[in-house]
């Protein structure tokens, strides 16, 4: 079985593309740590209709066999330390509060901390930010994170695939993400060359 990776929700706008990127996972049935923050089950709730774990669940697919819940609140959970075996970290979406306390490594939370393993471990550290505009200070703590190693994948749909519904919009970034996890999936047709 593969190492986990750590999929953290955080309170940024954005729900569609967690719940849709946990249910490719939960279906792939790969190993996952989930954390959602406290404005990650405020903006599920908001966004989304989902006010609990067992509400996200289903749906999810309601098979969560490979996946393991977390509380944001438990710094001495697995994904906190270093020896824990990992594949690496997605934050999706990730607010730009979580931006700065991963680019200056505070620690604050569950989920600060697995992105600071994530670093100091050399693993993968994938951001996917939804914000706009951008202030100088996003743009600076952005920098420090892409600097430290992490990979910001805005949540920056694009057109060339001629996307008909939200749902093609939220799958365009979702695949995104799926590829730099090194995971196969194809939920979008690829860019072709234009033709």
């Amino acid at each position: 079985m593969s190492d986990p990776w750590t999929f953290a929700i955080t309170g940024a706008s954005g729900a569609p593309y967690a719940v849709r990127l946990l249910e490719v996972l939960a279906r792939a049935k790969l190993p996952v740590h989930l954390v959602v923050s406290g404005h990650g089950w405020r903006l599920l709730a908001t966004e989304a209709g989902i006010s609990s774990e067992p509400e996200l669940k289903q749906v999810t697919g309601g098979d969560w066999s490979s996946i393991r819940v977390f509380d944001d609140g438990d710094r001495g959970a697995i994904p906190a330390s270093g020896s824990a075996k990992s594949a690496g970290m997605v934050i999706c979406p990730c607010s730009m509060g979580t931006v700065a306390a991963v680019a200056h490594g505070t620690s604050r939370s569950l989920v600060e901390r697995a992105a600071d393993v994530a670093l100091k471990e050399r693993r993968s550290l994938i951001l996917v930010p939804r914000e706009t505009p951008l202030s100088l200070i996003h743009l600076r703590n952005l920098t420090a994170a892409t600097e430290a190693g992490a990979t910001v994948i805005p949540a920056a749909p694009g057109f060339y695939n001629k996307p008909a519904s939200i749902d093609d919009l939220v799958d365009f970034v979702v695949q995104r993400v799926l590829d730099h996890m090194g995971l196969a999936a194809d939920l979008v047709p690829r860019w072709d060359g234009g033709n």
